[in-house]
């Protein structure tokens, strides 16, 4: 690794070592297009990838999506090069017992980033198992995703003009923060910033309730007794209200029990919403059923003219 500027003990500089815990959808699309833009500007990126069990991270290798499999954080992290950046791209509930584990063996030169969709608990896991390493994580979210997971659905183009937030800490030295902000950049990703508690309303509202009212219709129509006749009507409406709830269980589970406080106050306007609609409907009341639906398309084609 050629020398470069150190500030605040952190090397600043372009990543070349990468390190992904978790080569999923996020993680492999992060190393697929971080490879892209290494070739653009002809430069080389080393990506190794960890993760809970061996099939997936061969998978990612025959596809091309990593360089090596590290067995443990000792052989991922050390070496004469020791890992530039860590993405820890595995579900939000597994978060703290992982960094348990990478904790010793971080070195003071590596930054580490996360792709988790809550920031707050994921904020306390990394204060509880990193300690006085703390400063060397910068919490992240790319606002990146599709209804189907796995290294096979990897894209080296799924973050480009996507928003990543991330939400810096009081310990995070500026580099450290740049260095993240640089890798989502080159993967051609708009970068903010929020406050975690802010990240985490704003989240609850927009994308956390929307996957668990797709989940939620989804499972309502699978346990009714006609249910394989409603499946068999159902078309482009119901296919496009619910395309999210083929997103990854496990992962969302997650999502929603760890950022379940701010979720909860999400459903509940929610509910108070469908009632209102309720007494208008029940009512027959034409003109108030079309002012709010022309109110929701106005609102929904502003937004779209905006993207």
């Amino acid at each position: 690794m050629a020398a470069n500027a150190v500030a605040n003990g952190v090397v600043n500089h372009v990543t070349q070592n990468v390190v992904i815990c978790g080569v999923g959808l996020i993680g492999g699309s992060f190393a697929l297009a971080l490879k892209k833009s290494a070739v653009a500007v002809r430069q080389e990126v080393c990506i190794t990838g960890i993760g809970r069990t061996r099939a997936p991270l061969e998978q990612a290798l025959q596809l091309g999506v990593i360089d090596h499999i590290a067995a443990d954080w000792a052989t991922a992290l050390g070496g004469p090069n020791p890992a530039d950046l860590v993405l820890l791209a595995m579900p939000v509930g597994q978060m703290e017992t992982v960094m348990a584990a990478m904790a010793p063996h971080l070195q003071a030169g590596t930054v580490v980033t996360d792709g988790g969709s809550t920031k707050s608990d994921v904020v306390a896991a990394a204060r509880a198992a990193l300690g006085d390493k703390i400063g060397q994580f910068v919490p992240g979210h790319p606002i990146a995703g599709a209804e189907k997971s796995g290294v096979a659905a990897a894209s080296a183009d799924l973050y480009v003009d996507r928003r990543v937030v991330l939400t810096p800490l009081p310990e995070n030295a500026d580099a450290a923060v740049a260095r993240v902000r640089t890798a989502w950049e080159a993967c051609g990703a708009r970068v903010s910033q929020l406050a975690p508690a802010e990240h985490d309303a704003v989240f609850a509202a927009v994308s956390h309730l929307p996957h668990l009212l797709a989940f939620a219709l989804v499972h309502d129509f699978a346990n009714r007794d006609n249910s394989a006749q409603l499946f068999s009507f159902a078309a482009g409406g119901f296919r496009d209200f619910t395309r999210i709830a083929s997103s990854h269980p496990e992962m969302w589970r997650d999502i929603c029990v760890a950022n379940r406080g701010a979720l909860l106050k999400e459903l509940d306007a929610y509910i108070a919403e469908l009632l209102r609609t309720r007494v208008l409907l029940a009512g027959a009341d034409a003109d108030g059923l079309e002012a709010m639906f022309s109110m929701a398309r106005t609102r929904r084609d502003a937004w779209l003219d905006g993207l």
